[in-house]
C-alpha cells in the first residue's frame, strides 16, 4: 500500500461551478502507478467548496449555483459582514457543499462515473486562487 500526497494551486475563478477534474488528475500524476484505490481531494478555504456532480449538462453548474443563492441569500440578515456581503453566504454554502470528495482510483484512472466530474464550488465574487491537497492510497501495479 503506498501512499502520495500533493498540493496543487488552482487559478482564480469567477463565483459558481467549475470542472476541475482534469486539473486534479494532472496534479496526482501518482494516479498512473495505482491499480486500486482512493483519492481524497481537501479544499484549504472556508468560503469555496468542493463536489462532484453531473458534468455533460453546462446547465446543471448554473442551476446548482442559482440553488445555492436561494438557499443563502446576500440579504439575508448576516452578523459577519466585515469581508462583504458574498463572505457569509459563501461560508454558509461551502458548509453545505462540504470541503473534500473522495473518489476511487482504478487502475490507474479516477473511478467516476460517465457523466460525473469534480466542481470547484467558487462562492465569492472576486476570490483568488485556491489551494487543493491531494492524497492518494492505493496500491501500486
Amino acid at each position: 500500500m503506498a501512499w502520495y500526497q500533493n498540493r496543487i494551486q488552482l487559478d482564480a475563478f469567477p463565483r459558481g461551478l467549475h470542472l476541475i477534474t482534469h486539473e486534479i488528475a494532472a496534479g496526482m500524476p501518482e494516479l498512473a502507478d495505482v491499480s486500486v484505490g482512493l483519492l481524497h481531494v481537501f479544499i484549504l478555504h472556508t468560503s469555496a467548496s468542493l463536489t462532484i456532480n453531473e458534468n455533460a449538462d453546462p446547465d446543471v453548474p448554473l442551476d446548482l449555483e442559482s440553488s445555492l443563492n436561494a438557499i443563502a441569500p446576500e440579504d439575508f440578515p448576516h452578523r459577519h459582514t466585515m469581508e462583504g456581503p458574498d463572505d457569509m453566504p459563501a461560508h454558509v454554502k461551502a458548509s453545505l457543499m462540504g470541503s473534500s470528495v473522495t473518489v476511487p482510483v482504478s487502475n490507474g484512472r479516477l473511478a467516476l462515473g460517465t457523466w460525473q466530474g469534480i466542481y470547484l464550488c467558487e462562492h465569492r465574487n472576486r476570490a483568488g486562487g485556491r489551494k487543493l491537497i491531494l492524497t492518494l492510497q492505493g496500491a501500486a501495479e
